[in-house]
């Protein structure tokens, strides 16, 4: 079994957007029971919350299934047990390189495989989740073909 976690800053938005819409796309490709997928926060700052309500509202829209979500902190203990981790931007790989030293070479963008995509903006502050989703399926179909 794969194990993937995906990373953004609070664990609000954009990991758990990645989360869910990997966890459908497995569904969809009949892979579920290859990978055990999550996703965590690189700070404090919404620890036990879930998506946020404007994220949830374009899940729904372009009609991802995703369930209650709890904000966690990432740890040396994930790392330990993950395969793959994506992060989403240079803020994030900056923060996560001061948590977790990437000895394995496990910790990647989540637009690794994608040829077009650099950074996915944070929609807390830009507004804009239709894009981000957007990105995050192109970014999550180009990781499935990449490693399944």
């Amino acid at each position: 079994m794969k194990r993937i976690i995906f990373v953004c800053h609070g664990s609000i938005c954009r990991s758990p957007a990645a989360e869910f819409i990997f966890k459908n796309e497995l569904k969809r490709r009949g892979l579920e029971s290859e990978f055990e997928v999550t996703s965590l926060a690189l700070s404090n700052e919404e620890i036990g919350n879930d998506i946020y309500p404007p994220m949830k509202r374009e899940l729904d829209r372009v009609g991802i299934l995703y369930e209650r979500h709890y904000a966690r902190k990432i740890t040396m203990d994930d790392y330990i047990h993950a395969d793959l981790i994506f992060y989403m931007d240079d803020s994030n790989k900056r923060i996560i390189s001061y948590l977790l030293n990437d000895r394995d070479n496990k910790i990647k963008p989540i637009y690794f495989y994608t040829d077009d995509v650099y950074e996915i903006e944070d929609p807390w502050y830009t507004d804009n989740f239709s894009k981000v989703v957007s990105q995050i399926k192109r970014c999550v179909n180009d990781i499935l073909d990449n490693i399944s």
